[in-house]
């Protein structure tokens, strides 16, 4: 795989339509304090008006469950098919 470019906190950009976006937002929401979507996608580098498709295309396409009370997203549950510790290495590596 060739390196993807990463920005100021080493967060890996992904192309448009790559899988990987999907992860750097599940990732990011772990990671955060307070994650919305002005945070992940100032952490990630992603769009904000995309976060709320990107969790939607989570919750529906690879079983999480993450809400959003307010502004504020959390996940309940990570679903079958997402490895919580690898998904989570996303955040700092294109590998």
């Amino acid at each position: 795989m060739i390196p993807l470019p990463v920005n100021e906190y080493g967060v890996p950009l992904y192309p448009k339509g790559h899988a990987g976006r999907l992860l750097v937002t599940i990732a990011a929401i772990d990671h955060l304090d307070t994650p919305t979507a002005a945070s992940v996608a100032a952490l990630t580098g992603l769009s904000k008006g995309n976060i709320d498709t990107y969790v939607t295309a989570l919750n529906r396409e690879l079983g999480a469950c993450i809400v959003k009370n307010g502004p504020v997203y959390s996940i309940q549950k990570w679903g079958d098919i997402l490895n919580k510790d690898g998904v989570k290495k996303r955040l700092t590596s294109s590998v």
